[in-house]
């Protein structure tokens, strides 16, 4: 019997699907007409050409979208085992040993967390920026490191910029104070960090020389490719002004929006909207020891480098700069992470997934340690596709003694995002049945009734 592929019939990221069931390794139905009612990636892409790219346009800036590709190994693919001898991490007494009891503190770099996780670069995307007071103000009360991500100062309207000789550089910013101070705001001083990254644009505009002498930032972090994508970060400008503005920022704008032909075309509403690139960094080693030397030299405590799945001859090298350059954490991304905006082709088939990435990264480790027992690695945290605790803990345990932080984005901004719209909705009062039934409500309750109090839930 034949064994069809299921795989390519409906793709809920770009809006598309076949009209039968049983589609072709290509994704085409196998028999494709002319009078189809349906859309399927390639007929979509015929009208709406690079739009298709993307996750769903009309989600963009309201939603994160992540990879639903099967990699033949995940997390769930392992069980966790227990033991029923004694106990470790906590006294062997039956009163004591319960999860209440158990634990958490972790340090991330040289940052006390009460908690092993870090919410990982959260930069210039809408979505991000829109739902910042509930991240800051969650990872801040929890004692955990919160990371604001690349991008922001560049995308600030309001920023303002010096003239230099070959790029612009930040005097001033609203977007990144405020992300910056609504986290320390509610801090407890001691237990988690703000931390700021950087990337090609972003050392161009001076990101790091304003946040650590205007600021007082302490923690810093190197970005190599868009989290757990090889490539570059793409987002969607609704005007020409600022695309131009962008563009004179030194962004890489598509299309054009100097150019007179495009400028005319916008005008007459034959382009949608326009989309800002920010550049792949091309390193090499001494330019990224250099690098680490001269973040080092501002007096920061905390220097961090955050990667990507890349290839693992480029993954070995990525550890073994940051052994060199004595920092002080690494993240490794792994595919299958989420996103703002990044093309779905790459989600799906590009870079290593994260638990092949962590086997690699560990199996590195070792073998670093067994030619050298006395250097010292740095704290390593995994990241990508994990949003809950069976799944933190499973990597926790497969990464040791190494890993010793997961870093997730994607979880936490689901959370912040449906808190703010069910707090919205109770505002208005615009609660519905279904609603207190899936919060586990009688049906005798009134949906206008409810209130915030009982809605969370510590």
């Amino acid at each position: 019997m034949t064994k069809f592929s299921m795989d390519t019939h409906h793709s809920s990221m770009i809006g598309s699907r076949t009209r039968v069931e049983d589609s072709c390794e290509s994704g085409l139905c196998p028999i494709c007409i002319a009078d189809c009612a349906v859309f399927c990636e390639v007929s979509k892409s015929a009208l709406r050409g690079r739009e298709v790219l993307y996750p769903r346009r009309e989600y963009f800036g309201k939603s994160t979208a992540g990879s639903p590709k099967d990699y033949g190994l995940s997390f769930g693919d392992f069980q966790i085992q227990f033991e029923c001898r004694g106990a470790q991490g906590i006294e062997a007494d039956e009163d004591k040993v319960v999860f209440p009891n158990v634990n958490m503190k972790t340090k991330w770099g040289n940052i006390e967390q009460k908690l092993p996780f870090v919410i990982a670069g959260l930069g210039s995307t809408y979505v991000a920026k829109r739902n910042w007071d509930g991240l800051a103000i969650g990872s801040a009360l929890s004692g955990v490191s919160l990371t604001v991500g690349e991008n922001v100062v560049g995308m600030d309207p309001e920023a303002k910029f010096a003239n230099h000789a070959e790029y612009p550089k930040v005097i001033d910013t609203v977007d990144m104070k405020n992300r910056v101070e609504t986290f320390r705001k509610f801090w407890d001083g001691k237990h988690g960090d703000i931390i700021v990254q950087k990337n090609v644009e972003d050392t161009r505009l001076g990101v790091f020389d304003y946040v650590t002498s205007n600021l007082e930032v302490n923690s810093l972090e190197i970005k190599f490719g868009q989290g757990a994508k090889a490539i570059g970060g793409e987002v969607r400008l609704a005007s020409l002004e600022r695309a131009q503005l962008l563009q004179e920022r030194g962004y890489l704008v598509f299309p054009d929006p100097s150019d007179p032909i495009i400028i005319e075309q916008w005008k007459a509403g034959l382009i949608p909207d326009f989309e800002r690139h920010s550049r792949v960094g091309l390193s090499s080693t001494e330019d990224v020891l250099e690098e680490i030397d001269q973040i080092r030299s501002k007096g920061v405590k905390n220097i961090f480098i955050k990667t990507g799945a890349y290839r693992p001859a480029a993954t070995a090298w990525i550890i073994r700069m940051g052994i060199e350059g004595k920092v002080d954490g690494m993240t490794f991304d792994g595919a299958g992470g989420g996103t703002g905006m990044s093309p779905v082709s790459m989600m799906n088939e590009g870079s290593i997934p994260t638990v092949y990435l962590e086997a690699l990264v560990v199996g590195c480790l070792d073998m670093i340690k067994q030619k050298n027992p006395n250097v010292t690695i740095p704290s390593i945290a995994i990241a990508g596709g994990i949003a809950n605790e069976t799944q933190m803990f499973k990597a926790l345990a497969m990464g040791a003694p190494y890993v010793n932080c997961i870093a997730m984005a994607r979880a936490p901004i689901t959370a912040a995002m449906k808190a703010k719209y069910i707090g919205n909705v109770l505002d208005n009062k615009a609660a519905t049945p279904a609603m207190l039934s899936n919060l586990g409500f009688p049906k005798e309750k009134d949906p206008k009734s409810l209130t915030l109090s009982e809605a969370f839930v510590e």
